[in-house]
Parts: C-alpha cells; sequence; structure tokens
C-alpha cells in the first residue's frame, strides 16, 4: 500500500463522542489522514473495557482508536471546556454523539462554537435527531434499529425478531456521518463556511429500507419477515447441505435461473414457462425451495459451490472470522492489517472504501488514555509543564 499523501490529510477533527458511532466516525476520517484528536473523560472512553481486554484494553479499542491522538478533558468542569474550545478554533470538523442538548449545557454547542470558527464543520449523532418530538429519548442503536423497521423485517415469520450481533444502527450512522462530513467539506471550498450535521441512528437504519414505503404508500404492502428468502425475489435462500454447512445461493435472474436448474437435475423446470421470470417463480417459491434444498441436502457444501460456479450460478459459503482470516481472497485484497501492541502482532481490519492513488491506512493502533495530552495540550494550546500539572491535579486531565 502506498504510503502517499490521503485525501484527509491536512484536517483537523476533535472527536467527542464515546462508545461508537461517533468514534467509528473519527476512525473511518483518521484512516484517511485526518488528524484525529479524541478527547476523552479521564477515565477514558468506555468502549476500552468492552467485550475482550486484553494488557487493560479492549482489543476492539485497537482497532477503533487507531490514528487518534488521545488527549483527556472533563467537559464537567469549567476548564475542561475551556480547553476544548481552544481546540475548536483550530479545527475544521468536530464529531459528538452526546445525547441532544448535552453540548449546550456545557457551552459548547453549534451557535458558540460556530460564532469563533464559522468554518466548522459540526457533526452530532444521536439516536433520534436533534429536533422532533423523541429527540430527547436515549437512542442505543439497538432500540433505534426497532424504530428505524430493520428489526420488523428481520428473522422468521412469527417469531420474535432478530437482531445481529453487531451495533449495525451504530455503524451505519458513522458511515452516514462521514459521508455528511465530506459533502460538507466540498460545499465549504464553494461558501467558505461549515455546517451542521444531524445523524439520526434511526434514520440511518431508515435509509436501508429499499422498497418499504413506496410499497406500502402505492400497495398497501406492509412486508413481514421473511427468514432467509426475501420477499418477492425467487430464488435467494439458504440451504443447509451434506456436510452440516450452509451455502446461500442467488438464482434468481431469469438465464442464471434456467442454469441452476439445470445444474440442481430439473432442466424441466428451467425450460418451464411458467418459471421463466420473476412474477411466476414468486408463484411457485415452494416448490423451486423445496426441489433446490433436496439437492443440497445431497452434496457438501464445496460440491454444490464448485458446480454452480461452474455454471456461472451466484452462490457462496456463509463465513465465519476464522474462516475470513483464512480465504486467500480476503488475505490478497488486503482486509487484514498488523499492528504491534505492547510487542506482539494483532489483525485489525483494514476501513473501506478501497482508493486507487490515496489510500487509507493505519499509522498506530488506538494507544493509552491521554497519550497525547503533551503534544496536543502542551504543544498545540501551548500550555506549560506546570499547568498541565495543575491540571492533572484537578482532575481536569489524565
Amino acid at each position: 500500500m502506498s504510503e502517499g499523501a490521503r485525501p484527509l490529510e491536512g484536517l483537523r477533527v476533535v472527536e467527542l463522542g464515546q462508545l461508537l458511532a461517533g468514534p467509528f466516525t473519527g476512525t473511518i476520517l483518521a484512516y484517511f489522514g485526518a488528524e484525529v484528536i479524541k478527547v476523552e473523560p479521564p477515565g477514558g472512553d468506555p468502549i476500552r473495557g468492552w467485550r475482550e481486554v486484553k494488557g487493560g484494553t479492549s482489543l476492539w479499542y485497537r482497532s477503533l482508536g487507531r490514528n487518534k491522538k488521545s488527549v483527556t478533558l472533563d467537559l464537567k468542569s469549567e476548564r475542561g471546556r475551556a480547553l476544548a474550545l481552544s481546540l475548536l478554533d483550530g479545527a475544521d470538523v468536530l464529531v459528538e454523539n452526546f445525547r441532544p442538548g448535552a453540548m449546550e449545557q456545557w457551552g459548547l454547542g453549534p451557535d458558540v462554537v460556530k460564532a469563533r470558527n464559522p468554518k466548522l464543520i459540526y457533526a452530532r449523532i444521536s439516536g433520534y435527531g436533534q429536533t422532533g418530538p423523541y429527540a430527547n429519548k436515549p437512542g442505543y442503536a439497538s432500540v433505534t434499529e426497532g424504530f428505524g423497521g430493520f428489526r420488523y423485517l428481520n428473522g422468521e415469520p412469527g417469531k420474535a425478531p432478530v437482531r445481529p450481533n453487531i451495533s449495525l444502527g451504530d455503524t451505519l450512522s458513522a458511515i452516514h456521518a462521514a459521508l455528511g462530513i465530506a459533502l460538507a467539506i466540498i460545499q465549504r471550498q464553494r461558501s467558505g463556511e461549515g455546517q451542521t450535521i444531524d445523524v439520526a441512528l434511526y434514520e440511518s437504519i431508515f435509509n436501508l429500507l429499499e422498497a418499504v414505503v413506496p410499497e406500502f404508500d402505492g400497495a398497501g404492502l406492509v412486508r413481514e419477515p421473511s427468514g432467509t428468502t426475501l420477499t418477492g425475489i425467487v430464488p435467494t435462500n439458504t440451504y443447509r447441505c451434506a456436510d452440516g454447512r450452509h451455502v446461500i445461493i442467488g438464482g434468481n435472474g431469469d438465464s442464471i435461473f434456467k442454469r441452476l436448474m439445470v445444474v440442481a437435475g430439473r432442466p424441466d423446470m428451467a425450460e418451464d414457462p411458467a418459471l421463466a421470470n420473476n412474477a411466476g417463480r414468486v408463484r411457485q417459491e415452494a416448490a423451486i425451495d423445496a426441489v433446490l434444498a433436496e439437492w443440497c441436502a445431497g452434496l457438501t457444501s464445496a460440491a454444490v459451490i464448485a458446480q454452480l460456479e461452474a455454471a456461472r450460478v451466484p452462490v457462496g459459503p456463509i463465513y465465519s472470522v476464522a474462516d475470513m482470516v483464512a480465504d486467500p481472497h480476503y488475505q490478497a485484497r488486503g482486509l487484514f492489517e498488523t499492528v504491534e501492541v505492547d510487542g506482539e502482532p494483532l489483525k485489525i481490519p483494514a476501513i473501506l472504501p478501497r482508493l486507487e492513488t490515496t489510500p487509507g491506512r493505519t499509522d498506530w493502533p488506538g494507544g493509552a488514555v491521554g497519550s497525547h495530552n503533551e503534544e496536543i495540550l502542551g504543544g498545540l494550546l501551548g500550555l506549560s509543564g506546570a499547568e498541565l500539572e495543575a491540571l492533572r491535579a484537578e482532575g481536569v486531565i489524565a
């Protein structure tokens, strides 16, 4: 990977968020070259202690905190807030994901900050947005995935909705925030002024819903959960093979369906005029799925994949992380980067998208709480050693 300039180099970002949505926004920006100053409370971002912890810091944080400069400030103290304002005076972007109103209570709201720095892009992430009757509700990703419509669709018919074992709403919101920041940077080049970006977790989920809204409004249809299938598109499903593993088959293109059924030993279905298009196949979904399920059950997953790939039918396995790490395609595409933590190597995921001439990269893993206090508070803001020591004694910084 090139060590040359990255697209966001020269951009200074102050990240005031905690846990996931705000910090992952900062991770994306830092990966592509921005100087991200992560402001943490003196005890550190709580996510440092979540899930698997090694050497006192979660393995997750080594990835999430990459390329960031950690500064500790107690934003509940007057001195901490004053130092945060000084940081924002020289920043291009602010990312925050506190509850709506918290920044205003601390004297760090958009009106105050942008009056001092009109070019600042002020990115806000919250559960329900900064306005509206639900703005002040607490909004973790799990709750907003339900409110945003995703959980209703995700699961088996007649059973409790299923959550994925990741914080989907947080990650999607971070991607939306990073996109909003990129758009605001382009606009600032034209106008010379920054703007506020309002990202709601539930709206990031809502943005995934494809045709759900127009189908309801135009045809009165409420899309229901469909298990391993996709409503109105046939065949696309998951099938269990003889070795106990599952494969996903996407045979919903007209010509693809013909090739699929020939390989599955049913050339009669391949040539059946009633199944020549998707509308006809939807009416015969149960019969098609039964044939494919029986065929897959008689073969190993490797055999199913080999036969369908030879016939140019989209098919693939369901991977665990162990499968991903071992797979040569993942490796060839550079999806794992190795960093050193306490003298030991650690794989962390690359951040996408992939840029041809100005790719992102990991420069260092997430480090210790307040590891850049001297560089930022001393070097950038010009505080003396005595002032830093006094701030430590007061508990303003770690």
